[in-house]
């Protein structure tokens, strides 16, 4: 069997942020590997640097120290050749855009074809179940909804890297359990490498195949689990002893993290 292709390579990544008082660690010695198709989960108290780290991905954050590379490039390359797709915390759509508007904002900077915006934008109301909804405007839209038209937005130009940042924090536990089956199954369908942040053991359980658990600050990463769960993971796969096992494994990484004396 090949190796797959790594599409996010970081070594001895560090940021630090200049402060009035006193510079801050907000990552110290991060050393990842993130391969071809994984959809890998960072998981860790607030401030352990789990979206300044998405953010570096990203060429939002600069680097202090260390190497990083998006497919083969840096981040401001891949930036530039538009590598990635960015799912923020809030769905972050335009109140005055309908629903393809929104969808069609990326491509129309992009420089897309009329037609083939058209055709981009239908094929990812349908990965996100959202076709018949094109003509309206975020507010008509439930929360959970809005979430998924900003997914589709990230996936319209069909870039290999998905970066997702709490996309469903904020959203209650019923609907957020719908969307994580729903992101599995676009996942599968569409083999992206997705790098996902969230606050939730259960969720960065059910959905990753690789978990990377980080530390208070200076963030660093206290473990890197590689899940043995099938893909194919029905929403009860949380109550049997395989899931429950990784979900401690994932809280001792934790309790251990934030015992580090610094």
């Amino acid at each position: 069997m090949t190796q797959a292709a790594s599409v996010v390579s970081a070594k001895n990544l560090c940021l630090t942020y200049q402060a009035n008082d006193a510079p801050v660690h907000a990552l110290s010695n991060v050393d990842l590997d993130v391969k071809k198709g994984d959809f890998v989960s960072f998981i860790g108290p607030s401030g352990c640097g789990k979206t300044t780290f998405l953010r570096v991905i990203a060429d939002l954050e600069k680097k202090t120290s260390g190497d990083i590379s998006v497919n083969g490039m840096t981040p401001e390359d891949a930036r530039k050749a538009r590598a990635y797709g960015y799912v923020f915390q809030a769905p972050a759509l335009y109140p005055w855009r309908t629903i393809e508007k929104n969808i069609s904002l990326p491509l129309e900077i992009m420089n897309y074809a009329a037609d083939d915006r058209r055709k981009r934008i239908a094929e990812a109301l349908d990965l996100v179940g959202l076709t018949g909804f094109e003509k309206k405007f975020p507010w008509q839209l439930s929360g959970g909804m809005q979430q998924r038209a900003s997914i589709a937005r990230a996936l319209a130009f069909d870039a290999d890297l998905l970066l997702m940042d709490e996309p469903f924090g904020a959203l209650d536990e019923i609907v957020r359990d719908h969307l994580n089956e729903e992101l599995l199954k676009l996942w599968s369908r569409t083999n992206k490498t997705i790098c996902f942040v969230t606050h939730s053991i259960p969720e960065a359980v059910y959905l990753s195949t690789k978990i990377v658990v980080m530390s208070p600050r200076p963030g660093r990463v206290t473990d890197i689990i590689d899940s043995p769960l099938p893909r194919e993971r029905p929403l009860d796969i949380r109550e049997t002893p395989e899931f429950l096992e990784i979900a401690h494994r994932v809280r001792e990484g934790l309790r251990a993290g934030h015992s580090y004396e610094h």
